[in-house]
């Protein structure tokens, strides 16, 4: 793979060569989003399918070894449109001290890469406090496009009770929030978080956190998230959205040790 240190062995089914896009079902090839046309001037190379959608599917990858073992190791994700194909691969990038130490409150680097196997978002997330006792060090995750240079920040928001993020752009100017429910936490259901306006006001887009069925959920910390949000928006707070997702991912629904989630903001 093309892209920064350590992406190459991330590509689908384990194979270091980019992936073949658009082949016909069957043997377990994965079909990509057809290439869009060339992107606009404003637009970060890679970006261009963000262009084309107003919905994305995320799916965490099921770990065997995780699963036997109870030994958290680095997650990958799917990111497909609403038929089915694949936009970008996600895969986490941390050593398995930081895993073991740190849990789901750790730092990560997580780059996506497109059907060309080129990376073309990096998602870092610094060490951070994990409960809103800490208002003056809590949870921050940089986006990049393409990496190394910034085009968003997802900043958590202090609140008593509810889960609440700031969309920014790159140079820091608030753009929208996000805002999930008190208890982040249910049974047979998916779990929302709004995306509104900055004034909080209108409802502009939705994180959800879908539920998977009580096996996956009960043994397993793979999830699925959908992502909706205007057709029209810019494709950079598109990929600070997704990069929210994912945050929302570590700090609510990645298993710790002892096998229990965070059910709120505390």
């Amino acid at each position: 793979m093309q892209g920064a240190p350590g992406v190459g062995n991330y590509g689908p089914a384990g194979h270091a060569g980019p992936p073949i896009p658009n082949l016909p079902p069957g043997g377990g090839v994965t079909i990509w989003m057809p290439s869009p046309p060339p992107p606009p001037l404003y637009c970060p190379p890679g970006l261009e399918y963000l262009t084309q959608i107003d919905q994305l599917l995320i799916h965490q990858q099921i770990e065997l070894l995780e699963i036997i073992t109870g030994f958290e190791t680095n997650n990958k994700y799917e990111i497909k449109n609403t038929l089915g194909q694949r936009v970008y691969f996600a895969a986490e990038d941390t050593d398995c001290c930081t895993r073991f130490c740190c849990g789901p409150s750790r730092p990560f680097s997580i780059h996506i890469i497109d059907n060309l196997g080129h990376e073309v978002i990096t998602l870092q997330r610094p060490l951070r406090c994990s409960s809103c006792c800490f208002p003056c060090c809590l949870q921050e995750l940089e986006v990049q496009s393409p990496p190394g240079t910034p085009v968003g920040y997802v900043v958590q928001t202090w609140h008593a009770c509810l889960p609440k993020f700031t969309i920014q752009d790159e140079k820091r100017m608030d753009i929208l929030k996000v805002i999930g429910p008190c208890v982040v936490c249910s049974c047979c259901q998916d779990i929302n978080f709004e995306v509104k306006s900055i004034d909080e006001t209108c409802t502009v887009g939705r994180i959800s956190k879908q539920w998977t069925g009580f096996v996956r959920e009960a043994f397993t910390d793979a999830d699925n998230f959908g992502i909706k949000f205007p057709m029209d928006l810019d494709v950079k707070m598109k990929a600070v959205m997704i990069g929210a997702c994912f945050l929302i991912d570590f700090m609510f629904f990645e298993h710790a040790g002892d096998g229990r989630q965070r059910s709120g903001v505390w």
